[in-house]
C-alpha cells in the first residue's frame, strides 16, 4: 500500500522504521516544523524528520494545516492508500481525514477507552496501574475517539518509568500497526466503538506538577517519580534550594514515623525520607546548576544531616 507517514518524537521512530522495512511504499513523512534549540539556537530535526531524510523521502512540514490548501492539494496528489499517524503533535481537520482511501490509522500508547489525550504513558505511571498497552484506531475528529482495531497490553514493571515504558511501547506499537496494515488489506479488521462510559483523559504534564508533597503516601511519591522521569522530572526544596529527585523507590525497612519530608536515615544507598504513610528511599538527585549524583555522594558533599526537612 502507498502510506503517507505523520509522527514527530522518538516514539513515532520504531513505528517508521517497521514500515521501511515492510512490502508498503512510504511516499511521504508528515512532521512538525523544525525548532531551534540551546544557547546558540541551533536547528533540529525532529527525530522522525531525521529517519525519513536518510531513506531519501519526501518530507513535509506545515506550519498549520487548517486552511492549508496548498499542503492539502499535496496530500491529495500523492494518492495515498492509507495514513498512519504516531504522536504527530498536530489535530487533523476533516478534510485531510477523508483523503486516504483506506483511513487514517493511529498508533496510540494506552489501552483506549483509557487515557485518551497528550499523555498516556505518563498517566499510567502516576495513577500506579499495573497494565497498559498500544491500540491502533481509526481516527476521527475528535481525541483519540475513533474506532479501534487492535490492541497489545504489557505489565508495568515495578522499576518503568516514562522512558523504559515509552521505549517498550513504541516497539510493540511499530508490530501492532503492521499487524494491523495487514489485517486491513485482508479485510479481516473488525473495528470496535470505544464505550464513553469508561473513558479517561491524559492531559500534557506540567513542570509544576513535578513538586513533591511529602505529606501524601510513600506509593503515590513513588508513582510520580516514575511518572514524570526523566521528563519534566521532580524536585523538593531543602534549606531554600530546589533540589531535583531523579530516583528513588518505596523503603521497606521498619521505621518510626516522623514528620512527612524528614530524612530519618542516610545509608550507602541513599536518603530515606519520612512521607504521609511509609518512607521513600531517594537513590539519585541533582541539585541546582550541578550534574546528577547518587544521593550519597550528595550527603557528603553538601553535608547534609539526619533530622533536615525536605519542604
Amino acid at each position: 500500500m502507498r502510506i503517507i507517514f505523520m509522527g514527530t518524537p522518538e516514539f513515532a521512530v520504531p513505528t517508521l522504521k517497521k514500515l521501511y522495512q515492510s512490502k508498503h511504499e512510504i511516499v511521504a513523512v508528515v512532521t512538525k516544523p523544525d525548532q531551534k534549540r540551546g544557547r546558540g539556537q541551533k536547528v533540529s530535526f525532529s527525530p522522525v524528520k531525521e529517519l525519513a531524510i536518510s531513506h531519501g523521502t519526501l518530507v513535509l512540514q506545515p506550519e498549520k494545516i487548517k486552511g492549508n490548501n496548498d499542503f492539502i492539494d499535496t496530500l491529495i496528489k500523492l494518492n495515498a492508500d492509507v495514513f498512519v499517524v504516531v504522536a504527530y503533535g498536530k489535530i487533523l481537520p476533516k478534510k485531510v481525514l477523508d483523503i486516504p482511501k483506506k483511513g487514517c490509522i493511529n498508533v496510540h500508547g494506552s489501552l483506549l477507552p483509557k487515557y485518551r489525550g497528550a499523555a498516556p504513558i505518563h498517566w499510567a505511571l502516576l495513577n500506579g496501574e499495573k497494565t497498559t498497552g498500544v491500540t491502533t484506531m481509526l481516527m476521527d475528529e475528535g481525541m483519540d475517539t475513533g474506532d479501534m482495531l487492535l490492541k497489545a497490553e504489557i505489565p508495568i514493571e515495578e522499576g518503568d518509568n516514562v522512558e523504559t515504558l515509552h521505549e517498550k511501547l513504541a516497539e510493540i506499537g511499530a508490530d501492532l500497526l503492521i499487524k494491523t496494515l495487514e489485517q486491513l488489506e485482508e479485510g479481516t479488521l473488525k473495528p470496535e466503538k470505544q464505550q464513553e462510559a469508561l473513558a479517561s483523559y491524559a492531559p500534557m504534564v506540567t513542570k509544576e506538577m513535578g513538586l513533591i508533597d511529602w505529606s501524601l503516601p510513600a506509593k503515590n511519591i513513588y508513582n510520580k517519580l516514575r511518572g514524570l522521569n526523566p521528563w519534566p522530572g521532580t524536585f523538593t526544596y531543602i534549606r531554600g534550594d530546589r533540589l531535583k529527585i531523579i530516583s528513588g523507590e518505596i523503603y521497606q525497612g521498619f521505621l518510626q514515623s516522623q514528620e512527612p519530608g524528614t530524612i530519618v536515615e542516610i545509608i550507602k544507598k541513599g536518603i530515606i525520607v519520612a512521607t504521609g504513610e511509609g518512607s521513600i528511599l531517594i537513590k539519585e538527585v541533582q541539585p541546582a546548576n550541578k550534574e546528577k549524583m547518587d544521593s550519597y555522594s550528595y550527603v557528603n558533599g553538601y553535608k547534609i544531616k539526619r533530622g533536615e526537612k525536605f519542604e
